[in-house]
């Protein structure tokens, strides 16, 4: 089962917005906190989900810097 920061529910398709800014691994670009991900996908590792983000293309984020919007 996949839950947010405030231990909602995460399924397939959900949007959620990121809530702290994130640097991004290999890049020296960061994520700004309130950024939105849509369309999610869930991955085999629990706590772990696959979003499409503007100009920087299909991430893996941890669920414990997500909000469901």
């Amino acid at each position: 089962m996949f839950k947010d920061s405030n231990g909602v529910e995460l399924q397939m398709g959900d949007s959620v917005q990121i809530i702290k800014d994130l640097k991004l691994k290999g890049s020296s670009s960061t994520l700004k906190r309130g950024v939105i991900v849509k369309n999610i996908r869930l991955t085999d590792k629990e706590g772990e989900i696959e979003g499409k983000v503007d100009k920087h293309g299909v991430i893996v984020l941890k669920t414990s810097f997500l909000k469901k919007v």
